[in-house]
């Protein structure tokens, strides 16, 4: 499990993450919402240690993000960031294969081969493989970079905003991959979403922030009603379930 205590973080007198105290527990799919500048990207790279705390603590699966090795906590958990470019020139096969580096230190062994394949399988990146990445759309390079992570072989897996840039096809398409991700292979899967509608869908757990600090957190039922949708982005909403799941729109 993820666990957060009195997470801090600061931009000169400015607070954006306040004093967060949360429990993630393993497995699933958590999705982390709220308007922007609520500090959900930030509080996302606390956790992997891409940004140092101003206070609190952080541990990912008993481990403190802050005193863990880097190529040891990498073992245990990775993240795919909102901002994906190269420089690089890399066909899908080398990019995925990066994320085989915390175990091999880029000596690629048998079994780093054989994730590699796995994971563009999995991503249904084959086909693809050989091709280089500014050769795709933005849905093919998405799922090449989604397949990287994969293919790291992470208990925890991050995601901050994956669905940026991407049609309604390519996103559902997306957050069926990380639904499988955690169904199918154990994983458990964190995710910053905008999307109300996605998060109701494909997630098991969400946490609602706003202004540095967590509003409110349950399942999807808990959360996605009418009142709360309200107190978390100040405008109205009606909320219908379809399908056995709750579908909110806003209005004026």
């Amino acid at each position: 499990m993820i666990r957060i205590e009195q997470a801090t973080k600061r931009y000169g007198q400015t607070c954006v993450v306040d004093g967060v105290t949360l429990t993630l527990p393993a497995g699933g799919v958590t999705s982390i919402i709220g308007p922007n500048g609520a500090g959900k990207s930030t509080l996302l790279a606390m956790i992997c240690r891409l940004l140092g705390m101003d206070g609190g603590a952080i541990s990912v699966g008993g481990l403190d993000v802050t005193k863990t090795p880097g190529d040891v906590l990498a073992r245990r958990l990775s993240i795919l960031r909102q901002d994906n470019s190269l420089t690089a020139r890399l066909t899908v096969r080398d990019l995925v294969a990066f994320g085989r580096y915390p175990h091999s230190k880029g000596r690629l062994t048998g079994d780093d081969a054989r994730l590699i394949e796995e994971a563009l399988a999995y991503l249904d990146l084959k086909p693809l493989a050989d091709r280089f990445l500014d050769e795709l759309s933005g849905g093919q390079r998405q799922r090449a970079f989604v397949a990287m992570v994969l293919c790291q072989d992470t208990e925890y897996m991050m995601f901050d905003e994956p669905l940026n840039n991407l049609d309604i096809k390519h996103a559902v398409t997306m957050m069926r991959l990380l639904r499988r991700a955690a169904d199918e292979l154990g994983k458990t899967v964190v995710v910053v979403l905008h999307d109300i509608n996605f998060a109701s869908c494909h997630s098991d757990r969400i946490v609602a922030m706003q202004d540095g600090r967590v509003l409110c957190q349950g399942t999807p039922q808990e959360i996605v009603r009418p009142d709360i949708l309200e107190a978390i982005y100040g405008t109205s909403f009606v909320v219908q379930e379809i399908g056995g799941k709750r579908i909110a729109t806003y209005f004026e």
